[in-house]
């Protein structure tokens, strides 16, 4: 079978077609500044295996090898905040358990070439733990995780030293922002200014815990 299709039957059934390398590459290129700022968020509503997401981890940790690789605490931070970054929803589970798989196998294999044994396993287990949060199973169209409930996702943001906050949000919730004035419901909606929109208040927010402890905080 091609590399953009897994089986006729899939196609028929789900419309799935992956996006080989070079098309990804090319559209990457239009947003090119964007993917090579560590903590820029990117959003996959339909990201399969990870092609794009793939490139984008790629983009990143090109950035974090050059800016970091003399210092291992400083690479395994921004390690960690290029991961937590990156976002996918994808219909089908085994996509998105290969998507994940993907993404933790290939942030693994950088660290181990910048630093080989002397990286912690805490970086492998936090970036596990994080992807389990940011890659999701379910449909971007309806906006519901595979079991019917709203898609919830973690922003996950670099506070002082190794301290990271999250906090979660209604993925539905988030996309109703916009950059007009809200409407009375929305008066405690905060003005994001990365995105220049209005972004709800979190459903929750988690005490302030170190990077390489967020499953035991979460």
């Amino acid at each position: 079978m091609s590399d953009q299709i897994k089986s006729r039957e899939r196609v028929q059934e789900h419309g799935e077609v992956f996006t080989n390398p070079r098309e990804v590459n090319a559209m990457l290129d239009m947003v090119k500044q964007e993917t090579e700022r560590i903590e820029s968020r990117f959003l996959e509503p339909a990201c399969g295996t990870g092609n794009f997401l793939i490139e984008i981890i790629r983009r990143k940790m090109a950035v974090v090898a050059q800016r970091y690789r003399k210092s291992l605490l400083e690479y395994e931070r921004y390690t960690f905040l290029a991961a937590s970054s990156i976002y996918g929803v994808e219909l089908l589970e085994d996509n998105a358990r290969e998507c994940r798989s993907r993404l933790l196998k290939f942030v693994d294999g950088e660290a181990a070439r910048a630093f080989k044994d002397k990286v912690e396993p805490a970086l492998h287990d936090a970036v596990s733990f994080v992807l389990e949060r940011n890659i999701l199973c379910g449909d971007a169209l309806t906006l519901k995780a595979s079991d019917g409930e709203p898609i919830i996702f973690s922003e996950w943001s670099l506070a002082t030293g190794d301290r990271v906050k999250r906090r979660d949000f209604r993925l539905d919730e988030l996309l109703e922002g916009s950059n007009k004035q809200p409407s009375f419901a929305q008066l405690t909606w905060d003005w994001d200014e990365e995105i220049h929109a209005f972004i709800p208040a979190p459903i929750r927010e988690y005490p302030l815990c170190d990077w390489r402890e967020v499953r035991a905080c979460g």
